[in-house]
C-alpha cells in the first residue's frame, strides 16, 4: 500500500503526477484547497492538496492511457473492488505516512491534514477471485442500506401529508379556512374536521356543507359546554376582578354592579386597589356616586380588614384590582395576597377578545396557579374573531361567565351564550 500527498496548482497537474507515480489503479482519498507561501498570511497563493493511494506494490512507472486513468482518478466515489476491500488499510497507511512526513519536515508551511477515511463506495458485485469483504465493510454497507430505507420512508410520509389542494374535499377546505380565520388552534381544527370525516364515513353519506356544519356545531357545543352557573352566585359576598391593563375591568364592574342593584335589589359596595393608574380611583368613584354605592380604597393587604369592616352591611362587594403586566408571575403573586378574604368569594379573570391568544395563554397560565373561578371576555364589538374562547376553554377548562360588547353602562354586557358564539365562529366573514 502506497499513500502520497501532492500540492499542485490544478487538478490536471495532480492527475498527471499520480498517473506517473502510482499508476492507473490509484485512487484519490482526499482533496482540499490550501494556501502556500506569503508573509504573515498575506500574498499567499491558492494550492490544491491531493492525497492518493494505491494497493500496487510497484505502483509506478506505468502510466495508463489518458482516458482510462482519468476516469479512475476523477471518480473517487466509485473505485475498483480492491479499494473497497482495502479502505481501512489505506487509511492506516496514510496515517503512518503522514507521521513520517511530520518528523521529516517539522517546519512544513502547509496546514495539518486531518485523518480522512475514503467515502463509502456504492455497493457493487465483487468480481470472481476478489478477496472477501471484511466484517467492518459489511457493517458500513448495512448501515448505509438502513439509512437509505429510512430516508425513503420519510419521503413517502412527507409526500402523503402534502396532499394536493385539488385532491382535498372542497367543503372541508373551506371550513378549515373559516375556522383558522377565527384563530382557532390548528390542532383543534384538524381534530374537528377529522371527526366530521369519520362521522360521514360511519353514516355512509357525502360530506356536504350542511352535514359538516351540523357536526361542527355539536362538537363545539360539547367542547364549550359550561360546567356551572355563569352569573355571580347569589351567595357570593366578594367578587374579585383581575386581569391585565386596558381590558376594561373598571367599566365591567360598573355594569355588573348596576345589574345587581337595579335588577336583583342587592346592596353593593366597591373596593379598589388600582392606585397605579392615573384617575383609576376617580373613575370608579364616579360610578359609585351615580349608583349611590360606598367605595373603599386599599393600598396594601393590610388595609383590607378595615375596608371589609366598613362594608360589612353590603350583600355583595366588587373588588377592582390594578392592571399590571400579568405575564410576570411576580405581579400575580403580589395580587394573590389581595384576594385573601373571608366569606364566599369568586375570582373573575377579565380578558379582551382583541388580545393575541399567545398573550392570553401566558396570562391565564400565571393566574391558574392561584384561585381562579371564571373568565369574562370584553371588547366583543372591536373584533370579529372569537376562536380564542375555544382555545382557552380547551387548554384550561375554565368556566365562562359574561361577555361585554361595548362601553355603555349597564347595557353592553350579557352572559356568554355558547350557541351564539358558535354561530359567530362558523359564520363566513369573508364572503362578498
Amino acid at each position: 500500500m502506497r499513500v502520497k500527498r501532492y500540492v499542485v496548482d490544478s487538478m490536471p497537474d495532480a492527475l498527471q503526477k499520480i498517473r506517473t507515480d502510482l499508476g492507473k489503479d490509484a485512487v484519490i482519498i482526499n482533496t482540499k484547497e490550501i494556501r502556500s507561501g506569503g508573509f504573515l498570511g498575506m500574498f499567499s497563493k491558492k494550492k490544491i492538496e491531493v492525497i492518493a493511494a494505491t494497493d500496487s506494490a510497484a505502483g509506478s512507472g506505468q502510466p495508463a492511457s489518458g482516458k482510462s486513468a482519468t476516469a479512475t482518478l476523477a471518480k473517487p466515489a466509485a473505485p475498483a473492488a480492491n479499494a473497497l476491500v482495502g479502505s481501512t488499510a489505506a487509511a492506516a497507511a496514510y496515517g503512518m505516512q503522514r507521521d513520517r512526513e511530520r518528523e521529516a519536515q517539522p517546519a512544513l508551511s502547509f496546514p495539518d491534514v486531518p485523518d480522512v477515511l475514503p467515502a463509502s463506495p456504492p455497493l457493487q458485485a465483487v468480481p470472481a477471485g476478489a478477496p472477501p469483504v471484511s466484517a467492518s465493510g459489511r457493517v458500513r454497507e448495512d448501515t448505509l442500506l438502513e439509512e437509505i430505507k429510512q430516508m425513503k420512508e420519510m419521503m413517502k410520509k412527507l409526500s402523503s401529508q402534502r396532499m394536493p389542494e385539488a385532491d382535498r374535499d372542497p367543503v372541508l377546505t373551506e371550513l378549515e379556512r373559516r375556522l383558522l380565520d377565527q384563530e382557532i388552534d390548528s390542532q383543534i381544527v384538524q381534530e374537528l374536521l377529522a371527526r366530521v370525516s369519520e362521522e360521514a364515513e360511519a353514516e355512509d353519506v357525502p360530506v356536504t356543507e350542511e352535514f359538516a356544519i351540523r357536526s361542527l356545531r355539536m362538537q363545539l357545543h360539547t367542547l364549550l359546554q359550561p360546567q356551572g352557573g355563569k352569573a355571580i352566585a347569589f351567595d357570593t359576598r366578594i367578587a374579585h376582578f383581575v386581569g391585565p391593563t386596558g381590558v376594561g375591568k373598571t367599566t365591567t364592574i360598573a355594569k355588573l354592579a348596576a345589574e345587581q342593584v337595579l335588577k336583583h335589589r342587592r346592596k353593593v359596595g366597591f373596593i379598589t386597589s388600582d392606585t397605579y393608574r392615573i384617575a383609576a380611583v376617580e373613575q370608579l368613584k364616579t360610578y359609585a356616586t351615580i349608583l349611590n354605592l360606598p367605595l373603599e380604597v386599599v393600598f396594601s393587604p393590610l388595609d383590607l380588614n378595615k375596608a371589609f369592616e366598613n362594608l360589612k352591611d353590603c350583600d355583595l362587594i366588587f373588588m377592582d384590582t390594578a392592571g399590571r403586566n400579568f405575564r410576570n408571575e411576580m405581579y400575580v403573586s403580589e395580587l394573590n395576597a389581595l384576594l385573601q378574604s373571608g366569606g364566599k368569594s369568586e375570582t373573575f379573570l377579565v380578558l379582551s377578545l382583541t388580545t393575541k391568544y399567545k398573550d392570553m395563554k401566558a396570562i391565564t397560565y400565571n393566574f391558574s396557579k392561584f384561585k381562579l373561578d371564571k373568565v369574562l371576555f370584553t371588547k366583543k364589538d372591536e373584533t370579529d374573531s372569537y376562536g380564542a374562547v375555544v382555545n382557552l376553554i380547551r387548554d384550561f377548562g375554565l368556566q365562562t361567565s359574561y361577555i361585554a360588547n361595548g362601553q355603555s353602562v349597564p347595557d353592553d354586557i350579557e352572559e356568554l351564550n355558547e350557541r351564539q358564539l358558535i354561530d359567530w365562529i362558523l359564520e363566513d366573514n369573508n364572503h362578498e
